[in-house]
């Protein structure tokens, strides 16, 4: 097992709180009239209820949980596309790489022409998009698609060009994945699969959410398991993902 001995990410005390929908009003006078009758009540809900821990540089640390139970939220959060409620996260925003798949794509734009919308929102400039532009379209197998409209794409072409894009730089010191180890067929899988691997253990420190246990099992070095916003256990890749399992399988 790896020294761990730097810490690379602290999350001290985040507690994140949405407004409820059916709380929002559609417009100012609607919130001065149910303010001045007394109807108005904003409710909330607790995303995130006063997590903390720590990340040491080069672990590898896999969340699991339920959807809804906090796990993207506190990804966006250590990223900075989110600023919490309260509590706070010490991390050197300028090394943290978030990796999510289909946000930023316009499907009214041509294959290519989003491979350079993207990778603009991503970060990438028109010069290394210029250069890698052949690899992107190599590795998601689209060629002779990608003057389409990316309307005329089914869901898994756009997922392969997405993750072609979001994965064509080098891992950053800090990496953190939302969800992207299951992309398209199982022949495009086992590729994305191989990539993220080379990317996870290029010697990244590495944040991830997966539902496929197998993939938190044969990466990760550390689990946490939050459950409706909380940290309910955190520990080796084995017992936490076991202990995740027996629950799911007792309800």
């Amino acid at each position: 097992m790896p020294n761990f001995t730097q810490t690379e990410i602290a999350v001290e005390k985040v507690t994140m709180r949405f407004l409820k929908a059916q709380a929002r009003t559609h417009s100012l006078k609607e919130l001065l009239v149910q303010k001045l009758s007394g109807k108005h009540r904003a409710e909330y809900f607790t995303a995130l209820d006063q997590v903390s821990f720590t990340v040491q540089t080069g672990e590898i640390i896999g969340l699991i949980g339920k959807n809804g139970s906090g796990k993207s939220t506190l990804l966006r959060i250590i990223a900075g596309a989110l600023t919490p409620t309260s509590g706070k996260v010490r991390v050197d925003a300028k090394k943290v790489k978030l990796l999510t798949l289909g946000a930023g794509f316009d499907t009214e734009l041509t294959g290519r022409e989003n491979v350079y919308l993207n990778g603009a929102l991503i970060g990438y400039s028109k010069p290394f998009l210029d250069r890698i532009y052949p690899d992107i379209v190599r590795f998601s197998e689209l060629e002779g698609f990608m003057d389409e409209k990316i309307r005329n794409f089914s869901s898994g072409m756009v997922s392969r060009l997405s993750f072609a894009i979001a994965t064509a730089q080098k891992a950053p010191e800090i990496l953190i994945l939302d969800e992207v180890l299951s992309v398209g067929d199982s022949h495009f899988r086992k590729k994305s699969e191989a990539r993220i691997r080379e990317m996870i253990h290029s010697g990244s420190t590495v944040l991830m959410v997966s539902h496929s246990n197998a993939a938190i099992r044969n990466n990760c070095t550390r689990v946490i398991w939050l459950e409706k916003g909380r940290i309910r256990q955190t520990g080796t890749p084995n017992e936490v993902c076991a202990a995740y399992e027996k629950a799911e399988n007792a309800l």
